[in-house]
Parts: structure tokens; sequence; C-alpha cells
């Protein structure tokens, strides 16, 4: 081989490796983790947005929310091996040892929480190091005994917002931030159990009970997936009764919901697999819109 072939090689292998250690970050939970936290802090602000602490807070909240999917991943290295959507992740296929996995979980992890409470404040720290416990004591060791982890993992996936306000306000008491908990909180058992029933026999496979007890025709995650989606209305009408947003993030968040709404009940009508992916996909629709409602309600109206 020539050098330059060889030269070729190491620079391809670099990529990978690098590649291989940002998809163990779960970018796309990541960066949703990002949009949430910064929708409570540009809201938490007040108006008066200060755009230093800001970046502080983007970089925090990045670090420890990638660090904890990696760590997520290093705890379900071997399980996610037995799934067909997940065993080619990078620790599964050992293209990245567990020792080094958890050695640059964990440095995430802990880098990210001393910068948020060293340059944004002690409650912003402690939102995000609760996300990341919750997750990774209580969610990720509750997917293996029942369905109640969908609950649970509804709790830190559902804190961003509230992280992000209090990165902005320095307190855990403004009313804003638990409405904005409380939709993302709804948001995520529809969007969960669509994809636990896609994958269903993948998870069960592996040893993951991600549907209620004896639901095998899927009745109970229709319900539980339309009432959640029920609840987002009323929540929706708070967030502008309390004058947090105004009229026109009230009009787009109901019609979002309804359209939300109607995907949930044509599953309920007829769960196939086909449906649950419909429905997934009008969640993924779903919150993007809702944080741009708010925006555009804030800045050009």
């Amino acid at each position: 081989m020539s050098s330059k072939e060889e030269k070729v090689l190491l620079q391809r292998s670099l990529s990978e490796i690098v590649s291989d250690y940002y998809q163990l970050t779960k970018p796309g939970i990541t960066l949703a983790v990002l949009i949430s936290m910064l929708v409570g802090f540009v809201v938490g602000s007040a108006g008066s947005i200060n755009f230093m602490l800001m970046i502080h807070a983007i970089i925090g909240t990045y670090l420890i929310a990638a660090g904890t999917g990696a760590h997520n991943q290093f705890m379900e290295r071997n399980l996610d091996g037995l799934m067909k959507r997940t065993e080619f992740r990078p620790l599964p296929t050992n293209r990245i040892p567990a020792q080094k996995g958890v050695v640059f979980s964990l440095t995430l992890l802990f880098t990210g929480l001393t910068y948020l409470v060293l340059m944004v404040n002690l409650v912003a720290g402690l939102i995000s190091f609760a996300t990341a416990l919750i997750y990774l004591a209580a969610y990720t060791p509750m997917k293996r005994v029942s369905a109640f982890n969908i609950l649970i993992g509804a709790i830190p996936g559902a804190l961003p917002p509230v992280g992000g306000w209090a990165a902005a306000s320095g307190t855990i008491d403004e009313p804003g931030m638990w409405l904005f908990f409380g939709i993302l909180f709804l948001w995520q058992i529809p969007h969960v159990m669509a994809i636990a029933w896609m994958y269903k026999d993948d998870y069960s496979g592996a040893g993951f009970k991600m549907l209620p007890k004896n639901d095998t025709e899927g009745k109970k995650t229709a319900f539980y997936a339309i009432i959640c989606t029920l609840l987002l209305f009323p929540l929706s009408y708070a967030v502008y009764a309390l004058g947090i947003s105004g009229l026109v993030f009230l009009s787009l968040s109901i019609i979002f919901a309804l359209i939300f709404f109607v995907y949930c009940v044509r599953f309920a009508l007829d769960r196939t697999r086909l449906n649950a992916r419909k429905l997934m996909f009008a969640s993924i629709i779903y919150l993007p819109m809702i944080w741009v409602a708010v925006f555009v309600d804030m800045f050009f109206l």
C-alpha cells in the first residue's frame, strides 16, 4: 500500500471514529433537548434575552444531554445488540469499546453539570442533573420491568424547557415553565407508544416492556394516546390564558393538536404498523410546530 493510500485510510478511519462517538450522543434527541431548552430560556427571559448566558446554557445543556444519551447506550449495549433497529450502534458492534464509551459519557455528563453550575446558575445545573439522573437511574432500568417506564421517561423528556427557563430566571416557580413541561410530558406518551407499537416484536425480543401489560390488540395503547392528546388542548389554552403567549399561539396550537388527535384516532380504529408510523410522524411534526407557534407569537406579531 502506498503512503497516499495509507493516509486516505487513516483519514477515513478518523472520520468514522468521530462519527461513531457522535452517534453515541443520540444527536437527534440531543437536538430536540436543545430546542426545547431554548424555548424555555427565551420565554423565561421575559423580553430581555442575555445572549451570552444563552450560549453558556446551550453548551452546558448539550454536554449533559449528549452524555446522557451516550451513557444510556452504554447501559443498554447488550440489549441493543438484540434488536434490529439498534444492533449496528457503535457499542454493540464494538466499534467503540465499552470502557471508552463509559469514560466518554461520564466525562460529558460531569463536564456539562460543572459548566452549567459555574457559567449559568445552580438551579439550571440541578434541573439538568435531575433530568440525567431520572433518565439513567429510573427510566432506563424500568424499561425491562414495566410499561410504566413510559411515564417515568416522560419526566426527564419534559424538563428541558424548565431547565431553560431556570437558566434565564434562576427560579422554578413560574407557572409557564410547568405548562411547557406538561405539553412535552403529554406529547411523549403517544410518541413513544407509536414507536413501541411499530417495534413491539423487537422490543419484546430484547426484554423491554414498552407497551401496557397484556395489550396484544393495542386497545390500551390507543386509549392512553388519545387521552394524552386530548389533554394538550386545555394546556395550550392555559398558556394563552396566563398571558404567556397570545391568540396566534392558541389558534395554531389548537390546530396542531387537532391534527395530532386525528392520527391518534386513526390508530385507535385500525391498529396497524402503518398507522402507528403515521402517528409517530404526526408527533414528530407536532412538537417543533408548537415551538414555532411560540416564537411566531412572540417575535412577529
